[in-house]
């Protein structure tokens, strides 16, 4: 599929994600449709995006080469069944979201089977995204090398089992939210302690990035890890930061499974 157009099927945050990767890469699609009911969500995307088109109507955006579900799970089901008799028969459709299994999705599609699942996470927008993806097994290898070329600019796209799609979501799709506003902290009070804020923006993304591959890439374990740094000041803290993450993220996975 050469230079192929591109559908959304919801104007929310993922399509956000989308476009300010793909724009910062400079490797916008030449025809992007974006369908919501919300006309102030199209408003903002427009005048962020001026070059895409935008419409209420759902069978339009479904009308393309590559269409994206990017809907929330309780919507999902009504959003496929208004566009199916939209979709060309050449057409992929790649739904963002969690919990539909590509059996499910096939079912509230009539049995249309050109289908991939993805987890998009928000590091795209920078191109730095971690994006798993399921292909169909009706996608040829050409309708793989496709999406995955346009998920290229947005960062690693890993081929991936299904039934790892949701551990993902929770995971890598989710992860930033557990620390970004720890990070954001650290960063305002190092200003306040005396660097410029180009001198915490620098320190803030070594230190972070830093931190991950010690802990991934040393070879030491996470004990000897975390005890290469002798003062802990949050150390007594730990304990209740932990039984968070045991707690309610496994319970948010559950919830999401199919």
């Amino acid at each position: 599929m050469h230079a192929p157009t591109i559908g959304f099927l919801g104007g929310g945050r993922v399509v956000r994600i989308f476009l300010e990767g793909w724009a910062r890469a400079r490797q916008m699609p030449a025809r992007i449709v974006v369908a919501d009911p919300n006309a102030e969500t199209l408003s903002k995307l427009k005048a962020r995006f001026p070059a895409i088109e935008t419409t209420a109507d759902l069978a339009l955006a479904a009308a393309q080469d590559v269409v994206f579900l990017a809907t929330h799970p309780p919507v999902l089901a009504e959003a496929a069944g208004r566009a199916v008799t939209a979709l060309q028969p050449t057409a992929i459709l790649v739904s963002l979201a969690p919990k539909f299994t590509l059996a499910k999705l096939s079912a509230l599609l009539g049995g249309f089977a050109r289908i991939a699942r993805a987890n998009p996470n928000a590091p795209s927008a920078v191109g730095a995204g971690f994006n798993p993806i399921v292909y169909g097994p009706a996608l040829s290898g050409t309708d793989r090398a496709t999406v995955a070329t346009l998920f290229a600019p947005l960062g690693d796209n890993p081929e991936v089992s299904e039934e790892k799609i949701e551990a993902f979501a929770v995971f890598t799709a989710m992860g930033p939210t557990y620390l970004w506003f720890q990070m954001q902290a650290l960063r305002e009070l190092a200003v306040s302690f005396g660097l410029s804020e180009a001198e915490a923006n620098a320190g803030l993304k070594r230190m972070v990035c830093g931190a991950a591959r010690t802990l991934v890439d040393s070879g030491m374990s996470p004990a000897e890890v975390m005890d290469l740094v002798p003062v802990k000041p949050l150390a007594e803290m730990e304990p209740q930061v932990l039984e968070f993450y045991r707690t309610r993220i496994p319970a948010l996975f559950q919830k999401i499974k199919p």
